[in-house]
């Protein structure tokens, strides 16, 4: 035979073919396709705290599919889909969440509709540069098409990894250029001018403008993370002294945290300096007493207090 293909493969191929026609002929031939959905959803994973007593809790449910062609090698595919909000109360032990809701999309829908939290009771998903979602507690996610603008700088931020509260009403999206890898958050100056530090998101006009941090704004791109407070612009930032951090409003005032802290983050109104939950309340950072140090367990005292 021919290119080496001795006469057993020959013939084998030849009745692959017969059968190939065959179903031509009979109209098709179906694959035997199982397939089925988790009994459970996945183990929970907190993505944002709503006023001083509320975690927001995401999940999703695990798919499995088998598949056993009419032709060719058999093969199993599986995921996640129908992802999850719940709410949780981290102060009192209850026996599930307060309350939950899941999307019914389909497992081909590949847009992530979670990706942090973007406000007290906002779960932002997708991607800023294109199109963005957002999930409010009580309703379903909105997706929103955006159109990317530049302002001083051509080069874009590669990687979001935050959206904030910005001022005007506006959003503030924070990204991470991971090239050099030791370069995070606003501060790219040593890549050069035409590199964007970060993007103001515009509901209203649907569209996202990447810019350089110059003039007023320039003192946040030391923040580890930032937000603003109607029109006030809080910073959690390294401190003076080593291993210790500060909360600074308006680049100037240095507001009081009652506990020493070295990072410090913002979910939603919820402040974290360290594994601390605390609120701003007329101007003021009020503690709680309650500690989260990731996964889903609370503790006060040293003594677990919640646990899911």
């Amino acid at each position: 035979m021919k290119n080496g293909m001795n006469e057993f493969e020959f013939r084998k191929m030849l009745a692959v073919l017969a059968a190939v026609f065959a179903c031509v002929g009979m109209w098709g031939c179906s694959d035997d396709v199982t397939f089925r959905w988790s009994d459970e959803r996945s183990i929970g994973k907190v993505i944002g705290f709503v006023d001083d007593s509320l975690a927001i809790v995401n999940t999703s449910r695990y798919w499995h599919e088998e598949v056993d062609p009419a032709f060719g090698l058999s093969y199993d595919q599986s995921g996640y889909a129908h992802p999850g909000l719940s709410l949780y109360n981290y102060r009192v032990q209850l026996d599930g969440p307060v309350w939950s809701d899941t999307l019914d999309n389909s497992i081909d829908d590949e847009f992530n509709y979670v990706r942090g939290q973007l406000s007290d009771s906002v779960i932002w998903g997708g991607d800023p540069k294109s199109e963005v979602s957002f999930w409010k507690i009580g309703e379903k996610p909105h997706k929103m098409k955006i159109k990317k603008l530049f302002d001083g700088c051509s080069v874009e931020v590669h990687y979001t990894t935050k959206l904030r509260p910005w001022l005007d009403g506006k959003i503030l999206v924070m990204g991470e250029r991971r090239t050099p890898p030791d370069v995070k958050g606003f501060d790219l100056d040593s890549l050069g001018d035409e590199y964007c530090q970060y993007a103001v998101l515009d509901t209203m006009q649907k569209t996202v403008t990447y810019r350089k941090l110059v003039g007023d704004l320039k003192w946040i791109k030391k923040c580890d993370d930032v937000r603003a407070w109607s029109d006030d612009v809080y910073c959690f930032m390294s401190g003076e002294r080593a291993f210790e951090a500060v909360l600074l409003r308006n680049g100037k005032d240095t507001v009081d945290v009652p506990i020493k802290f070295t990072i410090g983050d913002f979910w939603g109104s919820v402040l974290q300096p360290n594994a601390n939950l605390c609120n701003l309340i007329d101007g003021q950072v009020v503690c709680s007493g309650v500690v989260w140090r990731g996964g889903l367990s609370f503790y006060q005292n040293d003594e677990t207090v919640v646990e899911y």
